[in-house]
């Protein structure tokens, strides 16, 4: 019996090396996996994150150039522009971007697309941001 509880030893040892190297494998993909999702989750939201400021502050520009334009009119038309130019301003000065994790951010993006869309519309102007980004690409100083 001595030779046999011999054989079963290998036999368990052949067995659990198995599920040894298993665990291993198991592991050590799950701290590769960790790391790259790491990184590219970094990536990515510094992507993003560009991308929405671009885009703010585009908004915001726009509404200084045009409100500098429109300061001097008199006429009601001109007056009710500006108006919605200084509350696209004050939109923009209130979100939270310091904040990436605020829970509004999203909800103030909206915001300030919608009022950009109306400014636009009093300005009879495009209104689609990525137009001005697309025809803004081959300019150089």
């Amino acid at each position: 019996m001595a030779g046999g509880s011999a054989n079963d030893d290998l036999f368990d040892s052949v067995l659990m090396s198995d599920n040894r190297l298993y665990q291993e494998g198991y592991r050590e993909g799950f701290e590769r996996g960790t790391r790259r999702g790491l990184r590219d989750g970094r990536l990515h939201g510094s992507s993003h994150g560009a991308t929405m400021s671009t885009e703010i502050s585009f908004y915001y520009g726009f509404a200084i150039a045009w409100k500098c334009i429109l300061q001097d009119s008199t006429d009601a038309k001109s007056r009710k522009r500006v108006k919605a130019l200084e509350a696209l301003l004050a939109l923009i000065q209130k979100s939270p971007l310091e904040n990436p994790q605020s829970p509004k951010l999203q909800e103030d993006i909206e915001k300030l697309r919608a009022k950009f869309r109306q400014v636009c519309s009093l300005l009879n102007v495009p209104a689609d941001f990525k137009d001005y980004v697309k025809n803004s690409s081959g300019v150089t100083f």
